[in-house]
């Protein structure tokens, strides 16, 4: 799994999400993560099918939206996933949101189409420590990713020592805090300072945090901005910094209330 994936929610359907996906191919991605709910599989599909690149380099991601939970269901969502996209796997498939009474069917449903080859590998989003527990109690199989929330904002410290010790992989959506911390004091000193951007820092952030990063962009500029993370590190004064920002602070929704 790349440590670096263009995320494709609110990119829209049509033209507007193959560019953005055809840009960030032929940039260098080889990540690229949308979902069911998304509205744009065909369209990531597309681009990926005519990257020219061969499909085992390019690790695509998709979401079992909410309504789609329960064991029936959630295997037929996959394969009209599937269908839309027009792959003949899914490199990592993920169950969206926690969605109760319902996610142990639904991640039963996931185990069988990773035994049938459908998925390559499967794991959850928006999981917090209680939801996984009551998964691992349940399976043997452990999610191969949970994808959440998390920025230097939003660091959720006990749920990333939780998933690290089961290994499983953090991934972090939204890492640029949808830009709304982009302009933080601390933020923009030491972007100064290593004469980055402020996402180029967030984004470093993590991954030297050991968290894979989705930035969504449909710009071409910032999509090229947002890969160009692996020719400087933070160091141990910048890391000191950043993570004294956590304040619990969210963009999305909160999954901490369900139960």
């Amino acid at each position: 799994m790349p440590w670096v994936g263009l995320g494709a929610y609110q990119l829209g359907s049509g033209t507007a999400s193959r560019r953005a996906v055809a840009h960030a191919l032929a940039t260098g991605y080889r990540h690229v993560d949308t979902a069911a709910f998304y509205g744009n599989e065909e369209e990531v599909g597309r681009a990926v099918r005519e990257s020219g690149l061969p499909r085992g380099d390019v690790f695509v991601v998709t979401k079992l939206w909410n309504s789609d939970h329960g064991y029936a269901s959630a295997i037929r969502a996959c394969e009209g996933s599937l269908a839309k996209l027009e792959l003949d796997y899914i490199d990592l498939y993920l169950i969206h949101w926690p969605e109760p009474g319902k996610r142990l069917d639904s991640w039963r449903a996931l185990v069988e189409l990773k035994r049938q080859g459908k998925c390559r590998s499967i794991g959850v989003s928006n999981y917090r420590i209680a939801h996984l527990e009551e998964l691992l109690a349940a399976s043997d199989v452990v999610p191969a990713v949970n994808q959440v929330e998390l920025s230097p904002f939003l660091q959720q410290p006990k749920l990333h020592d939780f998933c690290r010790a089961r290994g499983i992989q953090l991934e972090a959506y939204c890492p640029l805090t949808r830009g709304e911390k982009l302009n933080d004091p601390v933020v923009m000193s030491i972007a100064h300072r290593r004469r980055r951007t402020s996402a180029q820092v967030l984004l470093r952030w993590a991954l030297q945090h050991r968290v894979v990063v989705i930035p969504k962009s449909s710009r071409p500029e910032r999509i090229e901005e947002n890969a160009a993370l692996f020719d400087f590190a933070l160091d141990a004064r910048d890391m000191a910094a950043l993570d004294a920002l956590d304040a619990n602070y969210r963009t999305c929704w909160d999954p901490t209330r369900v139960r």
